[in-house]
């Protein structure tokens, strides 16, 4: 076989590489959020969050790299759950705040084991984690436009 077949493989990709570990790497996520209420998406939501809020939603889907019409519905469900409330700016009612309710924050204490527990499940530590996700980092760019 010659080389350029070799390019062609499925498994030569990058791109099946990376989609692959990412879905294994959410499923890996699931049975750990499961306990805290949560999704895997709506576990960045609140990482976000945690780092700074009230956030606009442009500004916390551009964080994400999410397009808003797709996090909308993601804020929504945990605006139901409690875990945060929605609000237009008194300055600027165009503009929709996203910030944490108490029960979102005290969620952030129970949220702290997550990563440990993720190493554990993987077989990985701290310094294997982070070469990952560092040699990662030039595919993790913001959504174009942004």
């Amino acid at each position: 076989m010659s080389s350029d077949e070799d390019l062609l493989k499925l498994e030569s990709q990058l791109c099946f590489a990376i989609v692959t570990a990412a879905r294994n790497v959410v499923s890996i996520y699931r049975p750990v959020l499961e306990p805290l209420g949560l999704t895997h998406p709506q576990y960045l939501v609140m990482l976000a969050l945690w780092e700074q809020a009230p956030r606009s939603l442009s500004e916390l889907a551009d964080e994400l790299a999410m397009e808003p019409a797709t996090l909308s519905p993601l804020v929504k469900r945990l605006e139901a759950q409690g875990r945060v409330v929605r609000a237009r700016r008194a300055d600027d009612e165009r503009v929709l705040d996203i910030g944490l309710t108490d029960t979102g924050r005290a969620l952030r204490a129970q949220a702290v084991a997550v990563p440990a527990q993720i190493m554990a499940r993987v077989g990985m530590d701290l310094g294997q984690i982070e070469a990952v996700r560092d040699g990662l980092a030039p595919f993790a760019g913001r959504r174009s436009g942004a």
